[in-house]
């Protein structure tokens, strides 16, 4: 387990002792390399529910948005309405793997990878990311609850 995934488990355990549910929690994901940011709104699909469902559902991905699948290395897009980034990444959140605007129904893979990054298409080209590039994921908590967050911390 590396340690972006550790932190995160720990907000939610922390999190769910004091609230006893499993906060819906935001992330910021950074490419270091570029000096871009990829997302501001990235969700966490890490179980059960979360992974099948993925974005299916939704009518789109707004800029900004995505989703993070952990552990994973492939995806499918049966089923989904819109077209979407991927950007495969390694245990040390490195990138193995980009593939930009996969349409609805295609497979897509990378059996190196650790994780994958889905985003709004045109993410990867607007923002240069390139394989081989590092990548940061780090809270984006909103500012309104940022602090009843952060104090379930201390």
């Amino acid at each position: 387990m590396n340690r972006i995934t550790r932190i995160y488990l720990g907000l939610l355990d922390r999190f769910a002792v004091r609230h006893k549910a499993a906060p819906d929690i935001r992330l910021q994901v950074s490419n270091l390399t570029r000096h871009t940011v990829l997302a501001t709104c990235m969700e966490v699909a890490d179980k059960g529910e979360r992974r099948r469902k993925g974005l299916l559902g939704r009518q789109r991905l707004s800029p900004g948005e995505g989703m993070w699948i952990l552990p994973c290395e492939a995806i499918h897009t049966f089923g989904m309405r819109f077209p979407i980034d991927l950007v495969y990444l390694d245990r040390k959140n490195r990138i193995k793997k980009l593939r930009s605007h996969v349409l609805p129904w295609r497979v897509s893979a990378c059996f190196s990878a650790h994780s994958v990054l889905e985003l709004a298409s045109g993410t990867i080209l607007s923002t240069k990311t390139c394989r081989g590039d590092r990548i940061e994921i780090s809270s984006a908590l909103p500012p309104d609850n940022s602090a009843d967050v952060l104090s379930t911390l201390d």
